[in-house]
């Protein structure tokens, strides 16, 4: 799933050759067809896609479904080969981020008239947007993952901070007790926040009603000058400031992998996603018992702030030759038994409205508090070449951290994400 594991559109490794595409078409005597289906790796557990399926061979005799695993690296460039060929899978997964650059070239099925029956009234409403391109719907939702602030519930206790915070005063509130009770500890983080962590900036840009960029006739321009865009890049700032974050203005979370500062015991909350608490508590297993997460919150009290949805998409290749099973694939896999499955593995589920199954820890409670009102980046394949290159949005950051006043920084990285969208 290309946002919340860290591969942006665009940013996989192009270098990595090309693997032989799979085939799809009919096969064998009587009739029999088979189904070729391509899911990434990581997605779904072999538990589930055995499941999935044995049901569907069972419900359509004769049918056989070729079930393949790709690997992230260099598919998308492996997906341009095989939606281009003669004989495309039938069903596929993408990264939403990757999702209008297949559907702007025309080699997704236009699915508008199926999504009532593709359990459409439940969609993610982010992914959902992702799939919209020039009023048509090029797939269906799949599931999704956003950040959360991940914190040490014992240094809350010691800080005297009964509940998590509800709002972003309530944040900073939380942030001055966490430093005064912690204040013996010169290696003491309140909050683990990099320069580039940009994800995390639309989230303050998105809940003071901005963007970073707007459509005006299919023509993107940026909007990172506007009033609302500043406040949110304000509010950054400020986080930076009071958090007594220790982390490097000039690299994003990656470098270094902010999940390895948190495992080493003087962080006590860092805005990060479920495999990056995994990896901290994989380094240091007693942070097991001792973390917990909630929600981004809003500047308005008891709401949480809009976050950038990360997931992935299914999609149905424009020249599939088995269109109407493949939607059946869809109908099935979108379906509640294998939705609350995928919930049950941490993933917040793309066609269903229910996230009891996540629930059930307190990360997978707090992802599914916020996703219903998270948000994807501007939906046009030129967003590729701004995560892919010299993003504006990191340098903007790393700008503004590094002293260069809010309207002289914004001024540029506005030009320079102009530029990039107008590819």
């Amino acid at each position: 799933m290309k946002g919340w594991r860290g591969l942006a559109a665009g940013a996989a490794a192009l270098a990595v050759a090309l693997t032989a595409c799979g085939t799809s078409g009919s096969g064998g005597a009587g009739g029999d067809k088979t189904l070729t289906v391509w899911l990434m790796d990581g997605s779904a557990p072999a538990a589930l896609t055995d499941s999935l399926n044995k049901e569907f061979q069972e419900s359509n005799p004769g049918v056989t479904v070729k079930y393949e695993v790709q690997k992230w690296t260099g598919i998308q460039e492996k997906l341009t080969t095989a939606l281009t060929s003669n004989n495309p899978p039938d069903v596929i997964e993408l990264g939403n981020t990757q999702t209008p650059k297949f559907a702007a070239e025309g080699t997704l099925l236009d699915l508008s008239g199926d999504v009532s029956n593709l359990n459409g009234d439940q969609w993610l409403g982010g992914l959902k947007d992702s799939l919209t391109w020039d009023g048509k719907q090029y797939g269906v939702p799949f599931y999704a993952a956003n950040r959360t602030v991940v914190y040490r519930t014992d240094m809350f206790e010691a800080a005297g901070i009964a509940t998590p915070p509800t709002s972003r005063a309530e944040w900073l509130d939380a942030i001055e007790k966490l430093k005064a009770a912690n204040a013996s500890n010169p290696d003491f983080q309140s909050v683990y926040l990099p320069g580039q962590s940009w994800y995390v900036l639309l989230s303050f840009i998105w809940d003071e009603g901005g963007d970073v960029a707007k459509s005006d006739g299919g023509t993107f321009t940026g909007t990172l000058t506007t009033p609302e865009a500043k406040a949110g890049l304000k509010f950054y700032e400020e986080l930076v400031e009071k958090s007594g974050t220790k982390a490097p203005k000039d690299t994003d979370e990656a470098t270094p992998q902010q999940m390895e500062v948190f495992a080493q015991g003087n962080t006590a909350m860092m805005i990060g996603l479920p495999w990056e608490l995994a990896g901290a508590v994989k380094a240091n297993p007693e942070l097991e018992a001792k973390t917990a997460a909630f929600p981004i919150p809003s500047k308005t009290a008891g709401k949480t702030a809009p976050v950038f949805l990360g997931g992935s998409n299914l999609a149905i290749p424009a020249g599939s030759a088995n269109a109407d099973l493949a939607k059946s694939y869809l109908k099935l896999l979108g379906g509640k038994k294998y939705q609350d499955q995928l919930a049950a593995t941490g993933m917040v589920p793309g066609t269903s409205t229910d996230t009891t199954q996540l629930a059930s820890n307190p990360v997978g409670e707090a992802m599914a508090a916020s996703a219903p009102g998270g948000k994807v980046t501007p939906v046009t394949p030129a967003w590729a070449a701004v995560e892919a290159g010299q993003n504006p949005l990191k340098d903007l950051l790393t700008s503004v951290l590094t002293g260069t006043p809010v309207d002289d920084a914004t001024a540029s990285a506005n030009d320079a994400l102009t530029k990039l969208l107008a590819g």
